[in-house]
This record gives structure tokens, C-alpha cells and sequence, in this order.
């Protein structure tokens, strides 16, 4: 009933930039969180960012200061704007949104996830 699209990895440069986005459509009545969840072999998975319908924001100790999350609530999607890369940040990225698909059903989707490659 509900997809999420990535679009934006790729590969860059360690000091370079990207910006991830992901759509959300289907049967959806709110959204409520939103977030980037990145996994990179050997590693445990890490919530990079989240943020509330509202615009409050969480992110994880080794990207503040270098990853800024925000959301276009009327376009029902969520963004990523990564600088200042390093090589520690290659993972793929997916998004994931806590959907209301009615007033009482809840659930969480998750996009099919972007490769993030940071490497001279």
C-alpha cells in the first residue's frame, strides 16, 4: 500500500557532498517520523537522522555537525544533505516513514535503500 524511493547515492570524493531523497506514495493518511538508517559491512546498523511531521531532528554522534535531515510534507518526502564525507560514511542508505494508512493502522516502510561510496 506504501512504497518509499531513494534517489541520490552515488560515489564522491572524501570533502565532497550528496543529497539523498525519498519519496513516499500509496495509501497514506499522515506520515509521522522520518528517518536514514545506514548499514555498512562489519558494522552495526545506525539511525543517521530522523525527524518529526513537526521538524524536530535527532541525528547520531558521527554525523552531526556534517549531515543535515529535512522533509517537504506537502511532496511526503525526506531528505539528506551529507557533507563533508569521509570514508567512514560508506553504507547504503535507506529511509524509512511511520505511516498512518488510516486514522488507527500503523506501520513503518522502508525504501529499497542507495548505495554511499566515499573514496579517492
Amino acid at each position: 500500500q506504501v512504497q518509499l524511493v531513494e534517489s541520490g547515492g552515488g560515489l564522491v570524493q572524501p570533502g565532497g557532498s550528496l543529497r539523498l531523497s525519498c519519496a513516499a506514495s500509496g495509501t497514506i493518511f499522515s506520515i509521522n517520523a522520518m528517518g536514514w538508517v545506514r548499514q555498512a559491512p562489519g558494522k552495526e546498523r545506525e539511525l543517521a537522522a530522523a525527524i518529526t511531521r513537526g521538524g524536530n531532528t535527532k541525528y547520531a554522534d558521527s554525523v552531526k555537525g556534517r549531515f543535515t535531515i529535512s522533509r517537504d510534507n506537502a511532496k511526503n518526502t525526506v531528505y539528506l544533505q551529507m557533507n563533508s564525507l569521509q570514508p567512514e560514511d560508506t553504507a547504503v542508505y535507506y529511509c524509512n516513514a511511520e505511516v498512518f494508512t488510516t486514522s488507527y493502522r500503523l506501520n513503518t516502510y522502508w525504501g529499497q535503500g542507495t548505495q554511499v561510496t566515499v573514496s579517492s
